[in-house]
């Protein structure tokens, strides 16, 4: 915990494009919902169904680093993350889904992509899903905030760090084949 802010160091920088999108994380299943006075999480939709947990936001370039993340609880709506976009503004230009739509209205280089439209949105995809796999993080166990927050830096830390090793031990690989994959770190 006392090491977190550390973790800022390994943030990328916004490129021309970046993009931007939601993630669940299930802390408990929803029939233990209010068991415990000191439960974190809330009760949202994440991916069609209902969970108890928090949702994490990130900030990727189009070489599939994070620029920036932030998290809160499930209940929120995806327009809570708008300062992530109005923070970088004048330096990238932000591809989201319809669900960062607000009626107050949205920053300019924030450009919202229905269905089936910017396929460079699937970049994020990509990077969640593996997130998933090797980390675990769709299901985390955490009682606090502040432990939550710091695994939630330390990972964001270490998909950078594992992404820049790769082009270090592949620097001749095409672009997709040397960033993508971090599956070989797997434990």
């Amino acid at each position: 915990m006392t090491h977190q802010d550390w973790c800022d160091r390994f943030l990328a920088e916004p490129t021309f494009f970046t993009v931007i999108d939601s993630y669940g994380i299930e802390l408990i299943h929803p029939i233990r919902e209010g068991r415990s006075p000191h439960q974190i999480g809330k009760k949202g939709k994440s991916n069609w169904r209902w969970i108890i947990g928090m949702k994490l936001c990130w900030l990727v370039n189009d070489c599939g680093q994070i620029v920036d993340w932030s998290w809160d609880t499930a209940h929120v709506h995806d327009q809570v993350f708008l300062p992530l976009v109005e923070a970088c503004d004048g330096e990238t230009i932000v591809l989201a889904d319809t669900g960062f739509n607000c009626a107050q209205g949205i920053p300019a280089n924030l450009k919202l992509c229905p269905r089936g439209t910017w396929n460079e949105r699937m970049l994020l995809e990509t990077v969640l899903s593996m997130v998933t796999m090797v980390c675990g993080l769709k299901k985390v166990f955490h009682r606090t905030c502040r432990y939550f927050e710091a695994r939630l830096a330390y990972v964001v830390a270490m998909f950078n760090a594992l992404l820049g090793l790769n082009r270090l031990l592949q620097p001749d690989a095409d672009l997709e084949d040397r960033l993508l994959h971090i599956a070989q770190y797997a434990l």
